[in-house]
C-alpha cells in the first residue's frame, strides 16, 4: 500500500467508541449549512498492514451562502500505526468554493512503510515476494476553474521524496535495474479537463464524472527524472430501483520515460482491483476497468456487490487478454453521516483465483 495518485487509503474497521455520529460529530450550524466535525478513533486491518491503530479526522462543510447547487466540501487527516511497523500520516481534501466557480483539492502525507515487491510485469509470480521498505513525502494540489456547464479546467502540481528505500541486495531490485531504488524526489507541474456533473462528494447516485489530465516531471521543477503521466478517470453513476445505485468506473494510467519506482502503475488496493495487495503487479501503465452496486438495507446499514477486471503493462499495446487479472466482492456500508452520504464502509475482495483476498476498512466510497 502506498499514498500516491490521490488515493488516500484510510483503512477504517472497528470504531471503538459506541453511538457513533451522535457521540463522536460535533455539529456547528452556520448562516448557511450545517459543518460536521468527526473524530474517530480505529482499530483497522488490511492485506497491506494487518492490524492498525489510530485516529481520524473528518470534517465537512459548504463555502458561502446557502446554495443548493454547491457541493460539500471536505477535509480529511488520518494517522495510523500498524504491527507491521507501517506508519502513516495524512490530510487530504476538497474545496468546493461558492457557485462552484473554482475547486481545490490537495493532499499532504507521509509515510514510513514496510512493503513487499514482486518485480515489475503482468507475469512476476506469487513466489517472487521480497520485503523492502521506505519513507515517502508527497504534495499534490489541483486547482480548478469553472468554463460553465460543470466543465472545469485546472492546474496540478505533484512532489514527491522518497527516501531511505532499504531492500535485498542482489535481489529484484538489482537484477530489474528498478528505478529510484536508492531514492530520489521527483516534481511536476501539469494540466487537467474535468467534466462532472456527479450530485455528491462522497457516494453520488446519479451524474458523471470524466477527467484526464498529464503531469510533466523534469529537472527544471526540480525532479530527478524527466517522465510525463496520463491518467483517464471515467465514471458514471446510475439511481435505479428504490434508491440502489449503479457505480461504474474505467481507469487509465500510462508513463512515458524513465518512471521511478512509486511512481509506476501499482496494481490492487483498497479503491482498485480489492482482493489485490496494492503493488502486487507493477510496472508503466495500467488499465482497470470495476462495478460496483449499492443498495440501502436499513436505517444506516447498506450494502454493495463489485467486480472488476485489469491488468499492467510495460507498453500500453501489450495488455494480453492471457494475464487478465479480476476481482470480486461484497461488503457492507454504515451511514456516518445520512444528510451527506458519508459511509464508514467494509469491503472483503477476492482476486483471480483465490489465490488473493482480504478484507478492506475505509472512510467513503472505493470511487
Amino acid at each position: 500500500m502506498h499514498l500516491r495518485q490521490r488515493r488516500i487509503y484510510y483503512l477504517f474497521a472497528v470504531i471503538i467508541s459506541a453511538g457513533l455520529p451522535q457521540c463522536l460529530a460535533a455539529q456547528a450550524d452556520t448562516s448557511a449549512r450545517k459543518s460536521h466535525f468527526l473524530v474517530l478513533p480505529v482499530i483497522a486491518r488490511s492485506i497491506e498492514t494487518s492490524w492498525s491503530f489510530g485516529s481520524a479526522v473528518s470534517s465537512t462543510f459548504h463555502v458561502g451562502k446557502r446554495d443548493s447547487s454547491i457541493r460539500t466540501s471536505n477535509i480529511q487527516g488520518l494517522v495510523l500505526y500498524s504491527l507491521k511497523k507501517q506508519f502513516i500520516a495524512a490530510i487530504n481534501g476538497t474545496i468546493y468554493f461558492p457557485g462552484e466557480r473554482y475547486i481545490l483539492s490537495h493532499q499532504l502525507s507521509y509515510s514510513n512503510f514496510p512493503d513487499k515487491f514482486w518485480g515489475l510485469g503482468r507475469m512476476a509470480p506469487d513466489s517472487n515476494a521480497e520485503p523492502y521498505s521506505f519513507r515517502q513525502y508527497y504534495i499534490y494540489l489541483h486547482g480548478q476553474r469553472s468554463l460553465g456547464g460543470r466543465l472545469y479546467a485546472g492546474i496540478l502540481y505533484e512532489y514527491q521524496r522518497v527516501i531511505k528505500v532499504d531492500y535485498v541486495p542482489g535481489g529484484l531490485f538489482d537484477k530489474q535495474q528498478v528505478e529510484g531504488r536508492n531514492g530520489y524526489q521527483v516534481s511536476g507541474l501539469g494540466a487537467s479537463l474535468t467534466f462532472d456533473t456527479r450530485n455528491n462528494a462522497f457516494a453520488p447516485d446519479k451524474g458523471v464524472f470524466l477527467q484526464g489530465y498529464f503531469n510533466h516531471f523534469a529537472p527544471i521543477f526540480g525532479s530527478d527524472y524527466e517522465y510525463t503521466n496520463y491518467v483517464l478517470d471515467m465514471r458514471w453513476f446510475l439511481r435505479t430501483h428504490k434508491r440502489q445505485v449503479l457505480a461504474l468506473q474505467g481507469y487509465m494510467f500510462m508513463n512515458s520515460g524513465t518512471v521511478p519506482l512509486r511512481s509506476l502503475a501499482s496494481f490492487g488496493g483498497a479503491n482498485s482491483m480489492r482482493g489485490y495487495y496494492d503493488g502486487r503487479f507493477r510496472d508503466k501503465d495500467q488499465v482497470v476497468l470495476q462495478a460496483e452496486y449499492r443498495v440501502p438495507i436499513y436505517g444506516r446499514l447498506g450494502a454493495a456487490g463489485f467486480a472488476g477486471i485489469g491488468n499492467v503493462s510495460h507498453n500500453c499495446d501489450y495488455f494480453s487478454t492471457q494475464a487478465i487479472k479480476y476481482s470480486y466482492g461484497a461488503g457492507l456500508r454504515i451511514a456516518l453521516n445520512k444528510s451527506e452520504k458519508l459511509n464508514l464502509r467494509l469491503d472483503y475482495g477476492i482476486g483471480r483465483g483465490g489465490h488473493s483476498k482480504g478484507f478492506y476498512f475505509q472512510l467513503g466510497e472505493a470511487f
